[in-house]
């Protein structure tokens, strides 16, 4: 009858209907225990475990273990960090606690940056705060109650004005959406008087005593918003994990990654510098570094000329007007060198060189005869990345680029898209890369990409089956595309499991629209050419900087600076060596004789710290036999082996690019 109270309800768990009693949380329909499972899914939203099911609602667990459960886990430690800062520093204003990859973090408006000492009180506070089980209570509130209840927190204020508009690129999104508003009261367990609360969307763990393990790891500045216009707050990171054996296996993680750090490693082997006279995010390359960057580059460009490429090369500047030809300055303009003028013209260093390209394709007329077109370039590209992202060699202001541009006819399309995927995979096989996933790009509603939705509908879909193909798992990154286009990016494994983005392929209808492309096709008409962009390392830096730190700096023979050093037992046994040596360099191969006065085991020691892949040594026994003693990397010994067998062994490992 009308007006009746239901008293049932029918849900979906598992698959399968259940009829459950109304009033019935998502936690009771999934007999969550609050440890393990920690949130619900309800039609696709994640919601706390009190969230009430109503009629038809699919609900699913999420355990604390999955990404969004560590995410939740993640984001309920940022609030609890922030109560514990605001009970010992009273003055401090909230900004944005979002959680990230790994961990989670708050800003804070304080009138010093915090110290050591304080994040040790901090850290204690928060462990006190776990252990009393406060429970985060999610309560509806309107714009005004809002703006009432946080009236002393003006950042706060300004999100709340944000509603319906706020970024995922600044953790706004984290506190307020596009409906309602709502704050999360942390409450007493006992007695259930508010202890603290925040503007948050939530959802949020059923209370603070299930975040298993969690540690404060360090503070910094970080402008409001992301903005540099905007006040400067300071910033505390911390991680936080569904264990303590987890969280141990990511701290020893992380001591190694410290170890394998490239900027360390850089200055110890004499690869490279950034000299402050140049200016931030500007490396230079020292000898030893050079080596490596060439040999890299060497090997790029003889696999690029048998696959088919052209190498063309491009100026460091151009007018400005070229970049609104292509798209780039409305749309990525904050990521340029401002503008400068020249005889009453703009112009501006490239951030890209795709631009470029269209206009030697669009030089003369072209056939379908030609297609597809590979043109691939080392060229150099300067980009504006803000002062607090710049990062060694991983995230530079001046880099080379290894790019490259196919034109090709849409029935070509998917088999060059497949083909160009599997050519990747095999470069970065042979620098020593063994684990890939994909991610595949798309676009979103929002207003920051160009042209037709069919178009990208079909680039898209042309991505996505070249990425099945391949056989690797493919992993969805909506609204992450370039402007002009949907992208592949090749995510690949380090030696100590992180994750680096390196090779994109990116599929562009829009320039050549914008360029005004043709080519004749076989029935005499004119025919706008699809345009795959390709960059395989990314940048040689930061593919540079990714490989010294996956091999900890010790190169594969094929990379090293030097690969072979030659150990005399004494002077007498120089010139023995440097007879080896001379064989060595007649195959190209780098090659020192330490003829220093130093003692033997110095000397070793040296070579050591250098990470030379081979030791020769030789004392009387060695230039009596004709022979050497190897003496590897790892410490291992092998000795009395003939000059013509050593230098075999050498070249053979140089060669096949193997790892020692």
């Amino acid at each position: 009858m009308r007006g009746d109270t239901v008293s049932e309800l029918r849900i979906t768990l598992d698959g399968s209907e259940r009829v459950v009693p109304a009033g019935t949380t998502a936690g009771e329909a999934l007999d969550a225990d609050g440890r393990t499972v920690i949130a619900a899914r309800v039609n696709g939203a994640l919601r706390d475990l009190a969230h009430r099911v109503a009629e038809g609602d699919v609900v699913e667990p999420v355990e604390i273990g999955s990404a969004d459960g560590r995410a939740i886990m993640r984001h309920s430690a940022a609030h609890v960090m922030a109560q514990a800062v605001q009970e010992l520093h009273p003055e401090a204003k909230l900004g944005i606690g979002p959680p990230v990859e790994n961990g989670f973090y708050y800003d804070f408006d304080v009138a010093e940056p915090f110290t050591p000492d304080d994040l040790k009180r901090i850290e204690k506070r928060m462990r006190e705060i776990v252990k009393q089980g406060q429970r985060f209570s999610r309560r509806v509130v309107s714009d005004d109650e809002a703006r009432a209840e946080l009236a002393d927190e003006p950042y706060k204020l300004e999100l709340i004005g944000l509603k319906g508009a706020a970024s995922a690129d600044d953790g706004a999104n984290v506190e307020v959406g596009a409906g309602e508003l709502t704050i999360y009261d942390n409450l007493d367990a006992k007695s259930g008087e508010l202890c603290w609360k925040d503007l948050c969307r939530g959802p949020h763990l059923p209370s603070t005593r299930v975040i298993p393990a969690f540690k404060l790891m360090r503070t910094g500045g970080a402008y409001w918003r992301g903005s540099e216009k905007n006040p400067q707050l300071q910033r505390i990171y911390g991680t936080a994990w569904e264990s303590r054996e987890r969280q141990d296996e990511y701290l020893a993680m992380l001591a190694e990654a410290e170890k394998r750090d490239h900027r360390k490693l850089g200055a110890e082997l004499d690869l490279f510098s950034f000299p402050p006279e140049l200016g931030s995010g500007l490396p230079v390359f020292h000898p030893k570094g050079g080596i490596i960057r060439k040999e890299m580059e060497d090997y790029m460009r003889q696999r690029q000329l048998e696959a088919g490429y052209q190498f063309v090369n491009t100026p460091h500047l151009t007018k400005s007007s070229l970049f609104e030809i292509s798209g780039h300055l409305p749309y990525y303009g904050e990521d340029m060198f401002p503008a400068f003028e020249l005889d009453g013209t703009d112009y501006r260093v490239k951030p890209m060189n795709c631009p470029m390209h269209n206009l030697i394709f669009r030089a003369r007329g072209r056939s379908y005869r030609e297609l597809p077109l590979r043109l691939c370039e080392f060229g150099a590209v300067y980009r504006y990345e803000k002062s607090g992202v710049v990062h060694g060699l991983t995230r530079v202001r001046g880099m080379t680029q290894d790019d490259a541009h196919i034109y090709a006819t849409k029935e070509q399309m998917g088999d060059e898209i497949k083909s160009l995927l599997q050519f990747v995979l095999s470069l970065l096989r042979d620098f020593g890369l063994r684990e890939f996933y994909l991610e595949l790009s798309t676009r979103d509603d929002s207003d920051k990409f160009i042209g037709d939705e069919a178009d990208w509908e079909e680039a898209t879909e042309a991505l996505r089956r070249a990425a099945l193909d391949s056989g690797l798992d493919l992993v969805d990154d909506p609204g992450g595309a370039a402007f002009y286009g949907p992208k592949i990016s090749v995510q690949a494994r380090d030696a100590i499991g992180r994750t680096w983005q390196l090779s994109t392929i990116q599929l562009d209808f829009n320039q050549p629209k914008r360029f005004g492309l043709e080519y004749q096709a076989a029935d005499g008409t004119r025919q706008q050419p699809v345009m795959i962009h390709r960059a395989l390392f990314g940048s040689v830096e930061r593919f540079m900087g990714v490989l010294v730190e996956h091999y900890a700096g010790a190169m594969p023979p094929w990379l090293s600076p030097v690969q072979v050093v030659g150990v005399p037992i004494g002077d007498a046994h120089v010139e023995h060596l440097e007879k080896v040596a001379a064989a060595l360099r007649e195959h190209g191969i780098r090659v020192e004789v330490d003829a220093s006065s130093d003692r033997m085991q110095k000397k070793i020691r040296n070579a050591q710290k250098q990470k030379v892949p081979f030791m020769l040594l030789a004392g009387d026994d060695d230039v009596s036999a004709d022979a050497v003693s190897f003496r590897y990397r790892d410490g291992e010994q092998k000795n009395g082996v003939a000059i013509p067998d050593a230098v075999a062994e050498i070249v053979k490992a140089v060669r096949e690019r193997v790892q020692v």
